[in-house]
């Protein structure tokens, strides 16, 4: 018997919603600030979807996998922020059990897949940095299909390991989760039996699902940066750090959010340091990665250009 949950017998309720608690205050401005970010997210997301697709000189590997990114950007905020929109504007924010699971599960692939595709796309800009001469062959409209497809079977994989382990989970008493959305960490808190096999799910997939991905992204880029700075022409090195700097950007500032929430420090941790994290991770960086890339692109700029000359055409 778990020691949080003496009687567990008798204390242990069939949990049909979970109260979340980082609603405590400011719930006017909590529903304008993520209207606003997730109205941002839908339209950077979107438009770079729309620039792709119609644009010629962007069918290629770099853009179907930046279109895969922008769909998991607008997987990850519909998953999360429209619960919250509504229950900022609710008396008491809460999920019920069965949708807080089906929260988690989607969270949970969205971060697996990204995690994967971020580490392909390192590797593509490898490709066609370092080896040129190969690329058209190593990064061939089959094998990038494959690739997107793998990442996004790893992600399902991944979560369907940590929703499988939630759901064997036990709550006492009142189910309280102190946060705006369901996450495996702020579940894990909330639980009175036993969490081990499930903080060592998290831990190895810590690993190999976040670690393992990101170790890849830095070698690819020190394999880039020499080449690059062996490259004669100033021009040349311009374009290629052009070309890859938005994209290092982005995967820093995900992985970086990533190591924080799920792997947090023991103790010295607050629930609101916890909820802050946790919405730079899923929120705030899905919106950011559609600015960031249209900034530091001069293809995207074109297409953008050319749309708005069309459409101003009479």
């Amino acid at each position: 018997t778990d020691p949080a949950c003496p009687m567990e017998g008798m204390n242990q309720t069939q949990v049909t919603e979970f109260v979340l608690l980082g609603f405590s205050h400011g719930q006017p401005f909590l529903f304008a600030l993520f209207l606003a970010i997730y109205l941002a997210t839908l339209l950077g997301n979107s438009a770079i979807l729309f620039l792709i697709s119609l644009d010629p000189h962007l069918h290629s590997p770099m853009y179907f996998f930046l279109s895969h990114l922008s769909c998991l950007d607008l997987c990850y905020s519909s998953v999360t922020v429209p619960k919250i929109l509504a229950n900022a504007l609710r008396p008491q924010a809460t999920i019920s059990y069965r949708g807080c699971l089906a929260q988690m599960f989607f969270l949970m692939w969205c971060a697996g897949a990204e995690c994967a595709l971020l580490a392909v796309m390192a590797y593509d800009r490898y490709a066609a940095v370092c080896q040129p001469l190969h690329y058209a062959q190593a990064m061939s409209r089959s094998a990038c299909a494959m690739a997107a497809a793998g990442c996004w079977l790893w992600g399902l994989l991944d979560s369907a390991v940590h929703t499988l382990l939630a759901t064997r989970l036990s709550f006492c008493g009142a189910a309280q989760l102190q946060h705006i959305f369901c996450d495996v960490p702020p579940l894990l808190g909330a639980a009175c039996s036993d969490t081990r096999p499930n903080e060592l799910a998290l831990h190895v997939s810590s690993i190999f699902v976040g670690l393992s991905p990101f170790l890849l992204v830095i070698i690819s880029y020190l394999c880039i940066l020499a080449t690059i700075l062996g490259m004669p022409l100033a021009t040349s090195r311009r374009k290629a750090f052009s070309t890859c700097s938005a994209h290092l950007l982005v995967v820093t500032l995900y992985f970086v959010a990533a190591n924080l929430n799920y792997n947090r420090p023991s103790s010295g941790y607050s629930p609101a340091a916890d909820t802050l994290v946790s919405t730079l991770y899923c929120i705030i960086t899905p919106m950011l990665n559609p600015l960031i890339y249209s900034l530091c692109n001069q293809e995207v700029w074109g297409a953008l250009r050319k749309v708005v000359r069309v459409s101003g055409t009479p």
